[in-house]
C-alpha cells in the first residue's frame, strides 16, 4: 500500500512517518515548495522495510495536490494549526476546512480506498473556539467525502520534542509558576506513539472503518496536576504556584496576542479552561492494539 501523508515534517508527522516505516508502507509525504526549513526533517528515524517519497504540494494548492497524490492507496491528514496568522493567510478556516478539502478532492480523483484523518479532542458543531469548531466542519468534510475513512480526536499530545511538556518544564524549573485561573481543568495526554500506533493501524483495520474516535491517554489530569508531575520527574521536591485570575489576564491577553512571542492566545484560553478529557477512553484501546502509556512514566523517557 502507498500510503499519503500530510503534516509529515511535523512533531506528529515524524512519528506516524517512522511508524510506516517500520511497518512496510511506501510513504509519499508532501512538502510546500521552496520550505527553508524542511531540508532533512523526511529522513525517518528508524529502519524498516517501508520507503519515503518527497513531493512538492500545499493542501491550500489543489491542483498541486492533484499531480502528487497519483498512484497512492490511502492518505493519512495530519495538517492543522493551533495558531493563526491572518496576516500571511493561515488561518483557522483556511488550514481546516478549505486544506482538507482539497486534500479530499484529490483523494476522490486518485480512487483513494481509505481516508485518516486526525481532528482534536472537544471538536463540536457548537464549540466556543473557532479551533474546535473549524476541527468539527473538516470532519463533516471527511464523512460526506464518500471515502472510508477513521477520525481521531486526541486531546494533546506529549513525546521527544514536544511544544506542551516542555514548555511548561520552563515554567515549572522557574521559582513561582504561573497558573491561569485554579488549575483545575481536565486535561488527558496521550503519548505521540499511541497517535502513530492507532493512526498506521487504522489503514487496515476494518472494524475502525467510518468511525470517530476520541484518543487520550489511560487517565484524565488536572492542568495543576500536570505541573506536579513534571516538577516531580524535573526532580523539584514542590512546584510553588501563583494564581492569575482570569480577569487580570484576558485583557493582556488580548492586548498581545497578536505578537507571536506571546505564549498564549484567547482561543487556546478558552480550550485550556473547558477542559480537554475523554468521555470514553477506552473505545480506542480496546480497538486497536496499542500500549497505555501514563502520562509520568510517558514523560520520564525524554524530560530531564
Amino acid at each position: 500500500m502507498k500510503v499519503f501523508l500530510t503534516g509529515a515534517t511535523g512533531f506528529v508527522g515524524k512519528g506516524v512517518l517512522d511508524r510506516l516505516i517500520a511497518e512496510g508502507y511506501d510513504t509519499v509525504c508532501l512538502s510546500r515548495p521552496g520550505r527553508a526549513d524542511s531540508k532533512g526533517k523526511l529522513l525517518p528515524e528508524v529502519t524498516g522495510p517501508g520507503s519515503v517519497t518527497e513531493v512538492a504540494g500545499d493542501i491550500l494548492d489543489a491542483e498541486s495536490l492533484k499531480t502528487a497524490m497519483a498512484g497512492c492507496d490511502a492518505v493519512i491528514h495530519l495538517v492543522g494549526i493551533i495558531r493563526e496568522q491572518p496576516g500571511k493567510g493561515i488561518t483557522f478556516s483556511r488550514i481546516h476546512v478549505d486544506g482538507t478539502r482539497n486534500v479530499l478532492e484529490a483523494a476522490k480523483l486518485h480512487g483513494v480506498k481509505r481516508f485518516v484523518h486526525m481532528s482534536a479532542l472537544g471538536s463540536r458543531e457548537n464549540a466556543t473556539s473557532q479551533y474546535h469548531l473549524t476541527k468539527y466542519k473538516a470532519e463533516q468534510l471527511v464523512k460526506a467525502s464518500g471515502i472510508p475513512y477513521v477520525i481521531f480526536q486526541p486531546s494533546v499530545i506529549f513525546g521527544p520534542g514536544d511544544e506542551f511538556v516542555n514548555m511548561l518544564a520552563d515554567l515549572v524549573r522557574m521559582p513561582v509558576t504561573p497558573v491561569l485561573g485554579n488549575g483545575s481543568y481536565l486535561l488527558q495526554p496521550v503519548a505521540r506513539k499511541t497517535v502513530a500506533d492507532v493512526f498506521v493501524q487504522a489503514l487496515n483495520h476494518r472494524e475502525a472503518t467510518n468511525q470517530t474516535y476520541e484518543t487520550g491517554g489511560p487517565a484524565p489530569v488536572s492542568y495543576e496536576q500536570i505541573l506536579d508531575t513534571i516538577g516531580e520527574v524535573l526532580g523539584k521536591q514542590k512546584v510553588r504556584k501563583i494564581h492569575i485570575p482570569l480577569a487580570f489576564m484576558k485583557p493582556v491577553i488580548n492586548a498581545m496576542e497578536g505578537f507571536s512571542f506571546f505564549p498564549i492566545t484567547n482561543t487556546q484560553l478558552t480550550m485550556l479552561l473547558e477542559g480537554n478529557a475523554c468521555r470514553d477512553a477506552e473505545r480506542l484501546y480496546d480497538t486497536f492494539s496499542t500500549e497505555k502509556i501514563a502520562f509520568r512514566p510517558g514523560i520520564s523517557t525524554y524530560l530531564s
